[in-house]
């Protein structure tokens, strides 16, 4: 059924968002040749600057399908076996037992079994995610630190596992990620971002897609908001940080326009192989950092909507910033939205989060921007 793209339904719900908390926020919908932008609320609640559609913006895991992307070329060279063990490419970041039973594949899918490190790397997220004995003071203490990969990926490969290599549910952990980035340079001889720069986003022509070299943004840019689930109140900017604590996990920056550019190219085979492709969307069920199950697939992960078939794509956050974007499997409707504020929901004296009137306008947004 063709739903057209709504501008008018567009614009009410992105504003209903705003209304609804969210200090600002700008999405991009595409149904084929047709383009709406919008965008809502303030980029920096000091000034009352408004944020605007082009902006670039910290994509947080959404890089992860980048990575992916990259591994699967690789793959494609004969380089990399997916289901090759990980030590016998990295023995000393993946020694013994756990390196000759953890694939390529496991990593990418997260069924390895390797524990997050971010807990152990931010002190004051000891508990993460049992969220009510955390704390926001890291995030301060950590602006400026700079991590080597291998430091965070000893932490997690030397914590107790989360489960054994291959089991599912699967536990999502970005150690998985950056052993994908030092896998990545061990076969290429230069860093995963800049074989990602050339190879993924320079080949889908995407101009505002980078990894940062410092801890700031390039160009045009909302300040990015934390609330920490009430516990910094209020919200504190976080716009400035070294993204060294999650490289070729989560350290994309990029616009609206180029994520959907490039979530367009993909299913139509200009960034993988159709056979690698395929790959990307087996799924397996895999527990996320906010202890939901969802289906997920090699850096993709589906979002199944009512008789309109699978949208694949990949959600992101960051210290203050999150983005979300998806792509019809066809390829024709896309969206794209980033909001500037993260953890809005309050905690029960469980530790649970609370539902917030963000959560349903930014639902409604969804349906909106996918289903018209």
């Amino acid at each position: 059924m063709k739903n057209p793209l709504d501008p008018t339904a567009l614009n009410a719900a992105i504003g209903h968002v705003h209304r609804a908390g969210m200090p600002g926020l700008f999405a991009e919908v595409r149904d084929g040749d047709q383009v709406w932008r919008g965008a809502a609320g303030v980029a920096d609640v000091t000034t009352g600057r408004p944020v605007t559609a082009d902006m670039r913006h910290r994509v947080g895991s959404i890089t992860k399908t980048f990575t992916a992307a990259a591994v699967l070329q690789q793959v494609e060279n004969g380089q990399i076996g997916l289901d090759t063990p990980i030590g016998r490419y990295l023995p000393k970041l993946v020694p013994g037992e756990r390196g000759d039973a953890i694939t390529v594949r496991m990593l990418m899918n997260h069924t390895s079994g390797l524990a997050e490190y971010l807990p152990y790397a931010y002190p004051s997220l000891k508990a993460f995610p049992a969220l009510a004995d955390t704390g926001p003071q890291s995030l301060d203490d950590n602006r400026f630190t700079r991590f080597h990969p291998t430091e965070l990926i000893g932490m997690g490969v030397t914590a107790p596992a989360v489960g054994a290599p291959g089991g599912t549910p699967g536990v999502y952990s970005n150690t998985n990620y950056l052993l994908l980035g030092q896998l990545l340079e061990q076969v290429t001889g230069t860093t995963a971002e800049r074989y990602i720069t050339r190879n993924v986003i320079e080949r889908a022509g995407l101009r505002d897609t980078a990894f940062p070299a410092g801890p700031y943004v390039d160009g045009p840019h909302s300040r990015l908001y934390e609330e920490w689930f009430g516990m910094i109140d209020p919200p504190r900017d976080y716009s400035v940080y070294d993204m060294s604590w999650v490289g070729p996990a989560a350290a994309l920056t990029s616009t609206v326009a180029d994520l959907n550019r490039f979530y367009g190219m993909l299913p139509a085979g200009e960034i993988v192989s159709p056979s690698s492709l395929a790959q990307m969307q087996r799924t397996v069920p895999v527990v996320s950092q906010e202890g939901r199950t969802i289906d997920y697939g090699l850096g993709l992960h589906p979002m199944e909507g009512p008789g309109q078939g699978a949208f694949w794509g990949h959600g992101g956050t960051v210290w203050g910033g999150g983005a979300l974007a998806m792509t019809r499997a066809d390829g024709k409707r896309q969206m794209t939205i980033a909001v500037n504020l993260q953890r809005w929901n309050s905690l029960d004296s469980s530790g649970k989060p609370q539902p917030h009137p963000i959560d349903d306008a930014l639902a409604a947004l969804y349906r909106a921007a996918m289903y018209g």
